[in-house]
């Protein structure tokens, strides 16, 4: 039995030696199938090999293999297709004379091998291998809100990275601050799922855990999809994501606000700060200067201390205290010393000071601060600097210099750091009154209010002549308006008002004038009135030059006339004497009646051109050519 086993494997062997010598179609080893590519959506072109002739495509026959099993879809039969019913029986259709056949609306599903074998004997079969593909979307990234503690033992999650309808499965790779990570025992852990959609896309999510420390708290973490195309290999990134890092605090702080040099009134915020996440509980305590021990300060909601105003009672040192809720920890930071720096109260001596005209007056100015003051004098109404330093010195006194002076006193170290004090200075005098008369325009039956104001040392009070609701109203500490509200009566235009202003010293009187309005215009038009004459000071009025006298003019004229012929009497004289030679060129010449030939002329030239001059009338009356030269002759016979 086991020889004739033996016998019967070797024959066998023989056999199939013997067949594949022979070359017996379909029992040689199946060569590898042409590779085609294409992305969801377009159309595969499918050859039916590059070897074939013409004649061989007459009579093909096209199958689709799925598991192994092959499945006939199309027929070419004299050169002609027909689709077989089935899932591809409207998406095939031949091309360039019938050697390919064009697959369209690739889907997933359509990724296997096609096969093609010719109806003739000897006709080898051609496989077709077809390869699909669809780029994922973005991919869409959720970071942990909840955040990670430092002190958990096993990697926690991250973040969840979700790449959808991509085809093949892509690959996902995870980076931390741009480098990327792979799996790590107990420190990194990437977990990975897939979910097949019923278009045949994959849908792939991946979830990265790790162990964070504190230096991650600021850590940018993405993902990225690698993927292949018929075009290459492409890859697509995520957004970056930071992740919530819990870790305990292990150093505390103070902080001020604003830094640099603090001054009183500024607005002052201390606040704690730590290294820690979650910060810790704060609390912010002051040393007693008379105990030397710290005391907690009242803080807002948020923690902060506010001086506002500050004070220079708030300078001292401070010190912040954190707690750590979770650990029950306590830190403290270095103390730090606050300094608000300060002016005093300006004070000025003499506080209320007065003298008499033509006398002196010294005025000192002083306060304190932390830091070196500058003083300075200013005149309150103009702003003009009268003195850099503490005192003021007023020599000749006169009552203008009497009124308000500032003190300023400044910290040039300390930029807005002043205080300033206003005195006033009263110069001893009578009352002093802006006009003597004035004059107003009334209607009669009216209501009117009158004004009066005077100044003075001491304070002048003021009284009315007339009945009235009267009010005063200090301008300053020595002056004073009176405002008077009377109706305006025959018996009050008649008398008018006076005002008069009185003090120890003395009295003033401003009177004043009412006049009708109806008058006003008449008044206007028939007389001037003179300014009003100021009530401290001597007015002289001015009359107006009366026009001269018409007689004194024609005496002028005629002297000068009698001047002129005396004159050409001399010229004529001498003219005879042959001691004055006068040549005529460009006169015109003139030929008297031997009547009239003793008789003087005397020639007088003008200046005037002819048609400034006109026409003028001859001595019997006619007129004179336009060509003369503008002479003129005086007959001095008479």
């Amino acid at each position: 039995m086991e020889l004739s086993g033996l016998i019967c494997a070797f024959l066998l062997a023989v056999c199939c030696w013997c067949r594949r010598a022979a070359g017996v179609p379909g029992e040689a080893e199946q060569p590898e199938p042409e590779l085609v590519e294409v992305e969801v959506g377009g159309t595969a072109l499918l050859k039916c090999g590059p070897s074939h002739s013409q004649g061989n495509f007459s009579h093909v026959d096209w199958f689709s293999v799925h598991k192994e099993k092959p499945t006939l879809i199309f027929r070419v039969r004299q050169g002609q297709g027909h689709s077989e019913s089935g899932e591809y029986q409207h998406r095939l259709s031949l091309q360039d004379k019938g050697t390919t056949l064009a697959l369209t609306h690739i889907t997933p599903h359509d990724e296997r091998i096609f096969l093609c074998q010719g109806r003739r004997p000897g006709s080898q079969k051609h496989r077709i291998q077809l390869r699909v593909y669809k780029a994922p979307e973005e991919p869409s990234i959720q970071v942990n809100a909840l955040g990670i503690s430092v002190n958990s033992k096993e990697p926690e999650e991250v973040a969840t990275c979700v790449g959808r309808n991509g085809y093949p499965l892509p690959q996902v790779i995870w980076y931390k601050n741009g480098r990327p990570l792979k799996e790590e025992k107990n420190r990194v852990h990437i977990q990975s799922s897939q979910i097949v959609e019923s278009s045949g896309l994959y849908t792939l999510q991946s979830v990265l855990k790790a162990q964070l420390a504190k230096e991650d708290k600021d850590a940018q973490f993405y993902c990225e999809l690698s993927y292949r195309l018929p075009s290459g290999n492409h890859m697509k990134e995520s957004r970056e994501v930071t992740v919530p890092v819990f870790y305990p605090a292990e150093r505390v702080w103070l902080e001020v606000e604003p830094e640099g040099m603090l001054k009183e009134g500024d607005r002052v915020e201390i606040r704690c700060l730590a290294d820690g996440n979650p910060p810790p509980h704060f609390s912010i305590s002051k040393q007693n200067l008379s105990t030397r021990e710290m005391e907690e300060e009242p803080t807002d909601d948020n923690g902060v201390l506010v001086l506002e105003p500050a004070q220079r009672e708030h300078s001292g040192l401070y010190q912040c205290q954190g707690l750590d809720l979770e650990t029950t920890a306590s830190l403290l930071s270095d103390q730090q010393e606050l300094l608000v720096n300060y002016v005093s109260d300006v004070r000025v001596s003499p506080a209320a000071p007065e003298s008499q005209e033509g006398s002196s007056l010294t005025l000192t100015c002083e306060a304190e601060s932390n830091e070196a003051l500058e003083f300075q004098w200013l005149r309150e109404k103009t702003g003009k600097v009268l003195e850099q330093g503490p005192v003021l010195r007023l020599h000749d006194l006169k009552r203008e210099a009497g009124g308000s002076y500032r003190c300023v006193a400044s910290v040039p170290s300390v930029p807005g750091l002043n205080r300033t004090r206003l005195v006033n200075v009263a110069i001893f005098g009578s009352p002093w009154m802006a006009v003597r008369e004035r004059k107003m325009w009334v209607k009669e039956n009216s209501l009117l209010n009158l004004s009066c104001e005077a100044s003075g040392h001491p304070r002048p009070s003021i009284a009315w002549s007339i009945e009235g609701t009267a009010s005063e109203q200090d301008q300053d500490p020595q002056s004073v308006l009176s405002t008077l509200n009377v109706l305006v009566t025959p018996e009050l235009l008649e008398t008018g008002a006076e005002c008069v202003a009185s003090n120890s010293l003395g009295r003033n009187t401003t009177i004043i004038i009412l006049e009708l309005d109806s008058n006003r215009t008449a008044s206007l038009s028939t007389s001037t009135v003179s300014p009003h004459a100021r009530a401290n000071s001597t007015s002289t009025e001015k009359k107006l030059p009366e026009p001269e006298s018409k007689g004194v003019v024609i005496v002028a004229v005629t002297v000068c006339v009698l001047v002129l012929a005396v004159l050409g009497a001399v010229l004529y004289f001498f003219y005879k004497k042959g001691k004055l030679p006068c040549g005529r060129s460009g006169k015109q010449e003139i030929t008297l009646p031997p009547s009239r030939k003793s008789e003087f002329v005397v020639e007088v030239k003008s200046d005037k051109l002819p048609e400034e001059m006109g026409l003028l009338q001859g001595s019997n009356g006619d007129k004179r050519a336009p060509g003369d030269q503008g002479e003129k002759y005086i007959d001095l016979r008479h």
